[in-house]
């Protein structure tokens, strides 16, 4: 463990090194091409960073954040785009932090009003979109479209994505994901509701690191308890191990920058269809990252194509083949093992669903007719549950990714108990 923390620093300050470079050549080298050639080498030394590691947790980790979405922003940055474009004038320590953390910066004054490019279904781009997919939708019965998962709307203005002045609207255009609410003001957010009730979130956290603590001890009589309920535990560990480490991390990056982490979870079991699920619930630092360099690429591109009726479908369709790919190269990171490409499997096929569900939405919207959450919501976990067992926790068992975690947590157990013997002693 003590070898795995000495070359997480190295890795950390190799990070810190690259992204200063970027951080010099944003001002020395234009956007285009020459700035991708020149961040292309740092690209391929952070996907090869994870690969320095041996524990699942720490492998996860540095995958995601620098392989994944440190990348992600860096292929952004190179056109002048997304959250590390946003201020010319950041710092080198906001900058780093930025590039590899989901770091939301809340505008201290606010945008210029740009109601008057307002598209067809009502959405207003002059309202602010926090990459957090958490602004309200209207009622389809109103003339106005719910917004759904990996849908965009062009002529909004994004913070930390394009931080560009909006597109025109194109006619007959519908807006997608991240939709912003015409008559909303400002969206409220998880963050914005810790702050209100900061003693419950505390209480959410403690709650959900005994649970997680319970379920490690559970896992030792795993013998004794039926596969499928071990698959289920495995969700809920999967969940719980994603929004503490965020915590942590948010506090860290609070401490030290005064800066905000964007909420990642929105209690995902309350989830009435898979756009609110992946949209608006799940893991949303994901569902911002892709959303600049995925779907909005290829939805434009699909408009010349199928029309801007249907340019959402494959937009959501290519978004999910790649976050697929990404969730493949991080289980090799973890595993260590060649793919079968079940995970990807997993994305597709939701990816699939979400195309069908959002077609139906659309051709039941005029009716104005729509499942009660008693039964969306039930069907919505129960379809989510069932994939999951079939193609996504499988995955990781056969990696062994359920054994090595297991062995770290032996480890760091022992580790707290010579800790804690030595604090008592002295």
């Amino acid at each position: 463990m003590e070898s795995q923390i000495m070359t997480l620093a190295k890795a950390c300050i190799t990070v810190f090194i690259s992204l200063s470079f970027c951080h010099w050549i944003r001002k020395h080298v234009p956007a285009g091409t020459k700035r991708l050639l020149s961040i292309l080498p740092i690209i391929c030394l952070f996907l090869f960073i994870p690969l320095n590691f041996s524990s699942v947790h720490i492998t996860g980790t540095t995958g995601f954040f620098f392989a994944w979405l440190a990348n992600f922003k860096l292929l952004l940055f190179a056109f002048d785009k997304g959250p590390l474009s946003f201020d010319p004038s950041i710092s080198l320590p906001r900058f780093v932090a930025l590039a590899c953390l989901p770091i939301k910066i809340t505008p201290q004054h606010p945008p210029p009003n740009h109601s008057s490019h307002r598209s067809k279904w009502g959405t207003n781009p002059s309202s602010i979109t926090h990459q957090n997919g958490e602004n309200e939708s209207l009622d389809p019965s109103k003339g106005y479209k719910k917004s759904s998962h990996f849908e965009a709307n062009p002529t909004s203005i994004t913070h930390q994505n394009e931080g560009k002045a909006p597109l025109a609207p194109s006619k007959g255009s519908k807006s997608s994901h991240f939709e912003t609410n015409p008559s909303s003001k400002t969206p409220i957010t998880k963050n914005a509701q810790s702050k209100k009730n900061p003693s419950t979130t505390i209480l959410q956290y403690a709650i959900k690191t005994i649970l997680l603590a319970v379920m490690v001890k559970a896992y030792d009589y795993s013998d004794h308890i039926h596969p499928k309920v071990i698959l289920g535990m495995y969700c809920f560990h999967i969940y719980f191990m994603l929004e503490l480490i965020l915590a942590i991390v948010a506090a860290i990056a609070r401490s030290m920058l005064g800066l905000e982490l964007e909420p990642q979870f929105n209690n995902p079991i309350l989830s009435t269809s898979l756009q609110d699920f992946w949209g608006k619930r799940w893991n949303l630092m994901v569902t911002s990252i892709l959303r600049p360099t995925v779907y909005l690429p290829i939805m434009e591109a699909a408009k010349g194509v199928v029309g801007p009726k249907w340019a959402p479908l494959p937009a959501v369709f290519g978004t999910f083949v790649v976050s697929g790919m990404m969730h493949e190269v991080i289980l090799y990171y973890m595993g260590r093992m060649g793919p079968t490409f079940k995970m990807m499997g997993f994305f597709v096929l939701h990816g699939v669903c979400l195309m069908v569900e959002m077609v139906l939405k659309k051709a039941f919207a005029t009716a104005r007719w729509r499942l009660p959450r008693w039964v969306s919501g039930p069907l919505t976990a129960g379809f989510v549950a069932v994939t999951c067992f079939w193609l996504f926790l499988p995955e990781f068992i056969r990696c062994g990714i359920d054994v090595k975690a297991f062995e770290e947590y032996a480890d760091l157990g022992a580790l707290v108990q010579i800790i804690g013997s030595w604090i008592i002693k002295n």
